[in-house]
C-alpha cells in the first residue's frame, strides 16, 4: 500500500503601527510544505497512523510506535523513524494535553531526556517535522518506542488528534 503525504504550515500576520501622519504596515508570511514520497529514505515515508483519542481525567496512555498501532486498513504498524508528529488538542478541552515522559521505553529522540514534556493547551497543537533528513526521529522497538500522552488534570477528560508519519526502516 503506497503512501504519499504532504505536511504544510503557514504563519501569516500583519503588524500595523498607527502614526500621527501615516500608518506603517509590516506583513509577514512564512510557509513551509514538505512532501513525502513512498519509501524509507530521504524525503520518504511508508507508514501513517492517525486517530482521535480521549483520555479520562488525570489519565495517560503510551502509544507503542513499534508493533502495536494499526493503520486505517487494520495492518499493524512498526515505525523505525518518525518524520512528522502532530498532536492537536481539542478546543473544548479544559485541561492540557501533555506529550512525553513515558515511564519506561520512552520515544525520546525528539526531546532532550526521558522526563521532558511538551504542554499542548486547549485548541493548540504540537507539530514536529523531520522529513529533510534520513535519520528523522528514531524509534527503537522495545527500548525507545512509547510516546506518552497525558491529561494534565482532574475533573474532565481531554480529546486530542494524533497523526504520525514515518518510515519502517
Amino acid at each position: 500500500m503506497p503512501l504519499t503525504s504532504k505536511v504544510a504550515v503557514e504563519v501569516a500576520a500583519t503588524h500595523v503601527s498607527l502614526l500621527d501622519l501615516a500608518n506603517a504596515t509590516v506583513p509577514l508570511s512564512v510557509a513551509r510544505a514538505i512532501a513525502l514520497a513512498d519509501g524509507t529514505g530521504l524525503g520518504q515515508a511508508d507508514r501513517i497512523f492517525h486517530d482521535r483519542r480521549t483520555l479520562a481525567a488525570s489519565a495517560n496512555e503510551d502509544l507503542d510506535l513499534a508493533g502495536v498501532l494499526t493503520d486505517a486498513f487494520g495492518a499493524v504498524i512498526t515505525f523505525a523513524r518518525i518524520k512528522a508528529l502532530l498532536i492537536a488538542a481539542d478546543p473544548g478541552n479544559t485541561n492540557n494535553v501533555i506529550v512525553g515522559n513515558a515511564a519506561t521505553n520512552g520515544f525520546i529522540s525528539w526531546v532532550g531526556a526521558a522526563t521532558h514534556t511538551v504542554t499542548v493547551r486547549p485548541g493548540g497543537l504540537l507539530l514536529l517535522l523531520a522529513a529533510a533528513d534520513v535519520t528523522a526521529y528514531a524509534v527503537t522497538a522495545a527500548t525507545a518506542d512509547l510516546l506518552r500522552v497525558a491529561n494534565s488534570g482532574a475533573g474532565t477528560s481531554v480529546t486530542y488528534d494524533v497523526v504520525l508519519i514515518g518510515a519502517s526502516a
